[in-house]
């Protein structure tokens, strides 16, 4: 029945949105604390989790907008997801701005980048498992995701 597959799109383009909106949190998180440590480095970080971000939304807007036909419907449920790195980066501000050390920065650095692994391992990968059972195309994106970040990082070394 059509109206069962149309509630099947919807309640997974939100169940991805607060996914993503768990996902973006460390992100943010860490984008401020390299930011505090080195602009560049922060500015660098903004633009690799800025461009992996276009997919997240398309991944939360589409589903939405297949089962509703509603472009700002599913614009705005791509937003919202996105809304919890720029709080995140409000939080970490307004807790740690002024309590920055040596050792808060490898403390927070540590704790940023084992939130960012442990999703990537135990929740993306295996995600885009589940849709790519026969790894037609997961291995080939994730190496293209690699590249993508790494050339970023040259590019703003020049």
């Amino acid at each position: 029945d059509e109206e069962i597959e149309q509630k099947k799109l919807v309640k997974m383009g939100v169940s991805t949105a607060l996914a993503i909106a768990i996902h973006n949190f460390p992100e943010g998180l860490a984008t401020f604390v390299a930011a505090l440590d080195d602009p560049s480095v922060g500015a660098v970080l903004a633009v690799a989790i800025g461009i992996h971000n276009i997919p997240e939304g398309l991944c939360v807007a589409l589903p939405i907008y297949y089962a509703t036909g509603n472009r700002i419907q599913a614009f705005m449920w791509g937003c919202l997801s996105g809304l919890s790195e720029p709080i995140a980066a409000l939080l970490g501000w307004w807790v740690l701005a002024n309590a920055m050390s040596e050792y808060a920065y490898a403390i927070l650095f540590g704790l940023v980048s084992g939130m960012m692994v442990i999703i990537s391992l135990k929740e993306l990968i295996p995600t885009a498992h589940r849709y790519d059972p026969e790894d037609t195309v997961v291995t080939y994106s994730l190496i293209g995701g690699m590249f993508i970040i790494a050339l970023s990082l040259v590019l703003f070394k020049l």
